[in-house]
């Protein structure tokens, strides 16, 4: 084990897009950095050895954490080798559009699997690390108009997920605030982080109030505000980053 006073971030889906992003800023503010990935090892190579050539410490481990044995274990060998968790970063969350009409049952499954489960399993995983210091951090991914509970005839699966998520994160927020910890959502619009189509993107613009699409620093932001000391107070609350849309 790793004797440090260095916070330690977990951060799954830490490969790319705003994981990768989060995963950075963290480094370069003096955090250690756990990155997961699933299947993007090359790209979580490149993340880790640009947190080193910085100067910083990071390390990435390939799980899947849509099971609880494994999200578990990613845990434990992060506690183990680091010898503390500071903070939780859930940015894996895979969707696909489909109509409900054809939606299979992998399908509806996988999204629940791969966006709301995980985040139980890990929370509840970390929460005994954080209560041995009376400090910690668990900020989550939803979406920016889940709170509206909306029909989404494309995108069911996903959008109940992560209308779900709110709800998880509420409650975990409720019962761990007493042992220092704060549970908060993120929910991004539309954000430039590499996994839409730039054209898409672009479509879209004219519904967006602010009159641009966000970008990865944007999220960098939010969640760094929540990590800090300044944001103590916050907890279970959700932070639309949308400029405006879907509010």
């Amino acid at each position: 084990m790793t004797t440090t006073d260095q916070k330690v971030a977990l951060i799954t889906g830490g490969a790319k897009g705003v994981g990768r992003a989060v995963a950075l800023d963290l480094a370069a503010n003096h955090w250690r950095v756990a990155i997961c990935y699933r299947t993007s090892a090359k790209e979580a190579k490149e993340v880790i050895e640009i947190v080193q050539q910085k100067g910083g410490d990071g390390l990435a481990i390939q799980c899947d954490v849509s099971n609880p044995q494994a999200a578990a274990g990613l845990v434990e060998q992060v506690h183990r080798e680091s010898g503390r968790i500071d903070a939780l970063i859930n940015s894996a969350g895979p969707y696909h559009r489909v109509s409900l009409l054809q939606e299979t049952l992998e399908g509806w499954h996988s999204m629940f699997d791969n966006n709301l489960h995980p985040v139980f399993y890990l929370t509840r995983a970390v929460i005994p690390i954080m209560k041995e210091r009376k400090w910690g951090r668990i900020v989550s991914f939803s979406m920016a108009n889940a709170e509206q509970l909306i029909a989404q005839p494309q995108l069911t699966a996903h959008y109940l997920s992560k209308v779900a998520l709110l709800a998880l994160s509420r409650s975990f927020a409720k019962l761990i605030a007493v042992d220092g910890i704060t549970m908060n959502c993120v929910s991004p619009g539309f954000i430039d982080s590499g996994s839409a189509p730039k054209g898409e993107l672009e479509r879209m613009v004219k519904f967006i109030p602010a009159g641009y699409v966000g970008t990865v620093d944007d999220a960098v932001s939010a969640v760094r505000f929540l990590l800090s000391e300044e944001a103590r107070y916050v907890n279970g609350a959700n932070i639309q980053l949308s400029g405006a849309w879907g509010v």
